[in-house]
């Protein structure tokens, strides 16, 4: 399946078989790994992939091994035909790996984990952090599927979104322990231009209403940025400037860190090396993330 400007792949042979003949073109390659239902924030990790390599490759896999039992995995939202004509409108030569499940866990795969057989990764010290204490689940399946994706279609350069934060350090380290032969680059995060929102594909299942209120929790972020600018470096002070805007928003608060970029211990201040502000929040049964970096840049 294919269009003037994507080529589509469904098995792993079909990628490599691209792969081998951009590598006897002498094409460099940058890897943008996504589970579909592109917007906007995708489109410009894909901009910024095509200035980094000569080829851009984007895979579109709802990864079971990230979800847990109880979560969206069935209702997450699915929309490759739409995926191919965003990424086809791009004035780029994209190629798109979209496999199956069975195509990418051979040996099959559920969301129970303690059912889960094969082989998995796990980063030891940074996946248990943040969004770890409440899917303990979530980074050993990014981190598997990922390793994987980086095998498939070994590529030169990678592209992440800051929005992510805790999976960027999480990915950073896998690929400094296994040696993976790449560079991971982390875009800042995508906003909605008029209230600040990141961008996430899981905004679509907000309400009219909810929607009106989730830009709340960005602009406690952006009040504790103007705080650290003006020489204020405490944590509570920090994260209480976040907590009284979303509650103000009617946030119903998950967790609000601020962390070591190295690490990701909580930290009782911004020392020289910066700080993760970051933070998560419900709303009805939609969970949004949100962060900010203070005093460096990944």
């Amino acid at each position: 399946m294919s269009s003037e400007a994507v080529s589509v792949f469904h098995t792993v042979q079909e990628v490599r078989a691209w792969r081998e003949a951009q590598r006897m073109l002498g094409h460099t390659i940058a890897f943008v790994p996504t589970m579909g239902a592109l917007h906007a924030g995708h489109l410009q990790l894909v901009n910024l992939a095509a200035t980094k390599c000569d080829m851009v490759i984007v895979s579109v896999f709802v990864n079971p091994a990230q979800f847990a039992p109880h979560e969206d995995l069935a209702t997450y939202p699915r929309t490759l035909p739409q995926d191919i004509a965003k990424l086809s409108a791009l004035p780029h030569t994209i190629a798109v790996f979209a496999p199956s499940v069975q195509e990418m866990y051979p040996r099959g795969i559920t969301t129970d984990r303690s059912l889960q057989r094969g082989t998995f990764i796990e980063v030891l010290g940074l996946s248990e952090m943040l969004e770890g204490g409440t899917r303990p689940h979530f980074f050993r399946g990014v981190a598997t599927v990922v390793a994987k994706l980086f095998h498939i279609v070994g590529p030169d350069v990678a592209v992440f979104g800051q929005k992510d934060i805790q999976q960027c350090c999480v990915l950073r380290a896998m690929v400094t322990d296994l040696h993976f032969p790449l560079k991971l680059v982390v875009a800042p995060t995508v906003r909605d231009p008029e209230d600040g929102l990141a961008l996430s594909s899981r905004n679509v299942y907000l309400t009219a209403e909810q929607r009106q209120c989730a830009p709340a929790f960005y602009r406690g972020l952006r009040r504790a940025c103007d705080l650290f600018a003006a020489g204020i470096v405490d944590r509570d002070q920090l994260i209480d400037a976040v907590k009284q805007e979303a509650v103000k928003g009617g946030l119903d608060i998950e967790y609000i860190s601020l962390s070591s970029p190295d690490d990701l211990s909580e930290l009782e201040q911004v020392g020289s090396a910066g700080a993760v502000l970051s933070g998560a929040w419900r709303m009805g049964s939609t969970r949004l993330i949100d962060n900010v970096l203070i005093g460096f840049e990944f």
